[in-house]
Parts: C-alpha cells; sequence; structure tokens
C-alpha cells in the first residue's frame, strides 16, 4: 500500500513546486513514488517534460502521470460493461463505445480517485502525489467514499422498509419478471451480494482516510492574509471529510509572517521558493510528511465511555457550525460541507444530550 499525499492552498502553481519537490524528495530517499497531476500545462513546464495518460519515468524511483478525464472515462467504460453483463440478462450499453463519451461535471474527481486507487492497489509505488486542484472540489473527491456509502445504507434501507420494497421482495407475480431481466434473484441476501460489494469497496477508502499514514493533506501558502484564510477554511473543511491535515507549508518571502498562532497546533515549516530551477534548497527544506501528519489531531474522536464526539473543525465559530439528528445518525454541517456520522452500536440511536463548541472542537454528547 502507498502514502498518498496531497497539497491544498490558494495558489495552483505554489501547490505544483511542492508537489514537485515532495515526489523529488521521496525518490531520493528510495522510494518508488508517482506523480499524479491534471490535464493542464504547469506541471510539465515545471517538469520540463511532456506527460501522458501513462506514468512515464523522468528519474530514478519517479514516475509521473497526467489524469486526461476523456481517457481514464474511456478506459473505465469496458468496466462497467463487465458489471453490466454479469447482472443484466440482456445488456443495454454494449454499442456505446468509450471513445464517444463525453465528461460531466464531478465525473472527473470520480475518475481520478479510482486511478488513484488503482495505482495504489497495484503495489509498484510506495508514495502517490496528487497534485490536484487543492480546494474544496478535492476534498468532495477525497470524501467521496464517506459521502457514497451514507447514500447507499440510508436509501437501501428506506427501499427495503417501504412498501413497494416489500411488495417487490414479496409478490409472487414481480419476481418472474425481474428474473428475466437480472442474473440473480431479488431476495434480500441475494439482493445484498452486489451492494456489499461496494460497500467493501467503499470502506477500504474511508479506512484509507482515516489512517493518516497512508493518506494525508499539507497546507500549502504564503503570508498573504487572504491565502490564509482560505488555507485556514480548507484546513477546517478536510476534518469534515476526515482528511488529515499533516502540517503547513509557508513559501517565504520578504518580511515574512510568523503563521505558528493561526495554524496552531499544526507545524508550520518555511521553505525557499523555487529560484532558476534549482530544487534542492527547496526539497532539503520539506518537513517529513508521515511524521508530521501522525502528530496531527484526529479529525474524528469517539469516545464511548463517555456518551462523547469529538470533531476538530478548526477555521471556524460556533455560528457556522450546525447540528441535526435525524435519523440513526448525526449530522455536522460546517462552511459548504456537510458530514454524517455513522455511530458505534453503543451511541446509535440515542439522542443528543448536549454540544459545545471549545477550542476549535465540536463536542457532541449523549
Amino acid at each position: 500500500m502507498s502514502q498518498i499525499l496531497t497539497f491544498l492552498g490558494e495558489s495552483s502553481i505554489a501547490r505544483t513546486k511542492i508537489a514537485i519537490a515532495a515526489a523529488k524528495s521521496l525518490a531520493s530517499q528510495g522510494k518508488r513514488v508517482l506523480l499524479a497531476g491534471l490535464a493542464e500545462p504547469v506541471l510539465s513546464i515545471l517538469l520540463d517534460q511532456p506527460l501522458t495518460p501513462d506514468p512515464k519515468e523522468i528519474a530514478p524511483n519517479l514516475e509521473v502521470v497526467q489524469f486526461q478525464a476523456s481517457v481514464l472515462l474511456e478506459r473505465n467504460w469496458d468496466e462497467v460493461k463487465k458489471l453490466e453483463a454479469q447482472y443484466l440478462r440482456t445488456p443495454i450499453i454494449k454499442d456505446v463505445y468509450g471513445q464517444e463519451l463525453v465528461v460531466l461535471p464531478g465525473m472527473d474527481n470520480a475518475l481520478a480517485l479510482n486511478a488513484i486507487r488503482e495505482y495504489d492497489a497495484s503495489g509498484k509505488y510506495d508514495a502517490i502525489i496528487y497534485n490536484g486542484t487543492g480546494d474544496s472540489s478535492t476534498l468532495r473527491m477525497l470524501g467521496l467514499p464517506e459521502s457514497l456509502s451514507w447514500y447507499i445504507r440510508r436509501f437501501r434501507q428506506l427501499v427495503v422498509n417501504s412498501d413497494l420494497g416489500k411488495s417487490i421482495a414479496e409478490s409472487p407475480l414481480v419476481q418472474p419478471l425481474i428474473s428475466s431481466f437480472f442474473n440473480f434473484n431479488w431476495t434480500a441476501d441475494n439482493f445484498a451480494h452486489p451492494t456489499n460489494q461496494v460497500n467493501n469497496f467503499l470502506d477500504k477508502g474511508k479506512a484509507a482516510l482515516a489512517d493518516p499514514q497512508r493518506v494525508a493533506a499539507f497546507l500549502v501558502t504564503t503570508g498573504d492574509p487572504l491565502e490564509v484564510a482560505s488555507g485556514r477554511y480548507l484546513w477546517g473543511s478536510a476534518q469534515q471529510v476526515g482528511l488529515t491535515i499533516g502540517g503547513v507549508i509557508q513559501i517565504s518571502a520578504q518580511g515574512n509572517t510568523d503563521l505558528s498562532e493561526e495554524f496552531a497546533p499544526l507545524k508550520v515549516s518555511v521553505v525557499p521558493d523555487l529560484t532558476n530551477g534549482n530544487w534542492q534548497p527547496l526539497i532539503d527544506a520539506l518537513p517529513n510528511f508521515v511524521e508530521q501528519a501522525v502528530q496531527a489531531p484526529n479529525p474524528i474522536t469517539i469516545d464511548v465511555h463517555n456518551l462523547q464526539v469529538r470533531l476538530f473543525l478548526p477555521g471556524f465559530d460556533k455560528k457556522q457550525v450546525k447540528l441535526t439528528q435525524y435519523g440513526p445518525e448525526v449530522t455536522v454541517e460546517a462552511g459548504d460541507q456537510r458530514r454524517n456520522i455513522f455511530l458505534p452500536p453503543a451511541l446509535s440511536g440515542r439522542p443528543i444530550t448536549g454540544a459545545k463548541f471549545q477550542n476549535n472542537y465540536l463536542i457532541i454528547s449523549f
């Protein structure tokens, strides 16, 4: 399994420089590194290398790949057809070809996340550096496993408990009709099989995101107050998807501002900007990513003994945080991110008895 790193911040050029420096640094340590970027020119220009949709070695232990959404969609379309053939007796989309598909909004994020998953599962890399958009879109991408799993468990149960679901499951007239279209019987056990396959797949993604040794992000900023404000907002938003922010990387400038107070308790690493193509000073100033990520505050802590859930939400005040409890889970809204907290059996079903916002933590009591 790979260590997956990404960088968040307002300046795409600054983030790309840090991503390249991080990749070079890890590769120089003997780690097999994949640097993955989007279909934009900055990464290629800074590397002085043409990039392709397939990994290309540019230095010992270092490969680079460009995520082109149309190419990823075309390659994944064959897998979609295989799944359709597995579950449908008469495939519908067999005459639709990947080369004619158009990428819709949101598809590129899902395709990039799946590509990262596949490269991670390949076992070829010790570290994967993802140079994405570095904003809320990247956070939603990394939070997809959690978001999709909530939709599956919430709506699946609603359908099963509804009159429609019961009628379909029990009707002697509907069953033969469904069997004529699908390769499985519509019973609780059989229909659960494909759903469970998806859930297992999503659970692996959630487990990786929850482990700072596997997945972590770092904030990239200068001393500019606007960039600092953006970084703090992304820091708090990242907690909502369960992503660990391991630290802050500050690009140095004249009259550099001390940002340790704004981002406490994270460590702020001040690094020089890239000068005349000399990467070494920047590489030498980078932090130990895993070491810092492990020491960073956990996005969520569930204390069953004290009947509490603690969420670390820096960058927000109590007026920006909304807490609701509809059904079996607790929903926390902060900024433009919403998180549904799946509670353990000891807390599930218990009503909220109190909540307070203290020292950047939302503390929920049951």
